[in-house]
């Protein structure tokens, strides 16, 4: 008996009409981007496991996807190495390429490389899957896509704000209320100077990028496996459970933070990225949250993440400031800002919120019920005419029984059928009916276009 086929857990496949819907997201967000200015480029699926090693912190460096070298991949190793077990210092002999984890670490191997042809601010889009080793749960894939803008070159903090203008005119035309949340790298630095424990600044900001996921109490047990008093933990409590507005917010953290030069500065970006949305029409919430730390070690200041506040699902949406990823490829003092929308995510809101458009952009507009050859070769011309005035048109190439044609119409929810019999030929002209209300009418092939035209 044959195997029964499967996909790799983690995986999905998508349907004609999940495609329609995915398309209707990229198509949305490709949009807002070219508005702004944005440009696209792609970057291949692997990357050299050098070029992703490292960018990501421990956690992140344990999701990577390794590729299995071709060819005699034991050449080299000794027996002892390969009785020793260990699975990293193997990986390491056995794989030097990797699927890429995201988008950014690739772009800015990418700016290094083609640095002598960009000019700078570079404004860039990506719209291409990533892989992540990750354990598969609802709205957590190991396949999913990314949808990236980023400017580097420009230290300045209306790119941050451009980039919530982005945010919020996406998720308006998709119709999904989001929160958007802000926070600073910086800030988390002066916090953790502040408590005594400058050192643990990554282990403190992994910590605290859980508090939603596994709750306060487990944040702490986290904080104090990683070798943090129990007096830096007590003080921390107050600061990362803030509330009021974010004036109340930046007000109370200005007297917390008034020895740490690094966490005024934090404050400062924020405090300027806020006031300057305050005069643009933003239709969603900012908030200054505090135990936003996003995991990855690349971040430098401001840091985004976006949460959908209709369903519950992770954050759609996410990004930040950079200062010198393209330093470790070679080219430093190089700052960037960029975002990244969840589109699987988002495919998954969208579905929950039922928001999506009801008409298929991509479905097919006028379909000819095929009766015959005679039949078939008078509608082809029309066919050929009706395309080239851009209406979405296809023949069932068989002239099967009308029964089976109709069945294939409806199950793909074409909204015209057009039907050519003997008296249609003799008169020149085609019977076009509407599938909603069942009307009839006889048009010319000129009349028909024009008809779908006015639409």
């Amino acid at each position: 008996m044959a195997t029964k086929p499967g996909i790799p857990k983690g995986t999905r496949d998508f349907s004609p009409e999940e495609m329609a819907k995915r398309n209707y997201i990229f198509d949305t967000i490709r949009q807002v981007f070219h508005l702004h200015g944005f440009r696209q480029i792609e970057t291949p699926a692997m990357e050299n496991l050098s070029t992703l090693m490292g960018k990501y912190g421990e956690e992140g460096d344990k999701l990577l996807f390794k590729i299995q070298n071709s060819g005699d991949y034991f050449a080299g190793i000794t027996d002892e190495e390969l009785l020793s077990r260990n699975a990293l210092r193997l990986a390491a002999k056995f794989c030097e390429k990797g699927l890429r984890y995201d988008l950014t670490v690739p772009f800015a191997r990418y700016v290094v490389m083609h640095r002598d042809e960009i000019s700078f601010p570079f404004k860039r889009y990506q719209i291409q899957p990533v892989w992540r080793a990750d354990r598969p749960q609802k709205g957590r894939y190991r396949e999913f896509y990314q949808c990236d803008a980023d400017i580097i070159g420009s230290d300045s903090l209306l790119n941050e704000v451009e980039l919530v203008q982005i945010i919020d005119a996406v998720f308006t035309r998709l119709g999904i209320r989001v929160a958007i949340k802000l926070n600073n790298r910086k800030i988390l630095a002066g916090i953790a100077e502040t408590i005594g424990e400058p050192d643990k600044i990554t282990d403190i900001t992994v910590a605290i990028d859980k508090l939603d996921k596994i709750g306060l109490e487990n944040v702490n047990a986290e904080l104090a496996s990683k070798g943090i008093s129990q007096e830096a933990i007590g003080t921390l409590q107050p600061i990362i459970q803030l509330s009021g507005s974010n004036t109340d917010k930046l007000s109370t953290l200005k007297g917390i933070l008034a020895a740490s030069e690094t966490g005024m500065k934090g404050i400062e970006e924020c405090e300027s990225i806020l006031r300057t949305l305050e005069s643009l029409p933003v239709r969603n919430e900012v908030e200054l949250d505090l135990t936003l730390a996003r995991g990855l070690n690349y971040y430098t200041g401001a840091i985004f993440e976006v949460k959908a506040l209709d369903v519950q699902i992770g954050s759609i949406t996410g990004g930040g400031r950079y200062d010198n990823l393209t330093g470790i490829f070679g080219l430093p003092n190089v700052s960037g800002v960029g975002i990244s929308f969840g589109a699987d995510r988002i495919f998954d809101v969208l579905n929950q919120l039922d928001l999506y458009p009801k008409e298929t952009p991509d479905g097919t507009q006028l379909f000819f019920v095929n009766f015959g050859e005679k039949e078939a070769h008078y509608a082809l011309p029309i066919l050929a005419a009706a395309r080239k005035a851009g209406i979405r048109t296809e023949l069932y190439p068989d002239a099967a029984k009308m029964k089976k044609q109709m069945a294939y119409a409806n199950s793909k929810q074409i909204p015209f059928v057009a039907l050519i019999g003997e008296d249609e030929m003799q008169e020149g002209k085609v019977t076009l009916k509407d599938m909603s209300t069942g009307v009839q009418q006889r048009l010319t092939p000129e009349e028909l276009i024009a008809s779908f035209q006015k639409q």
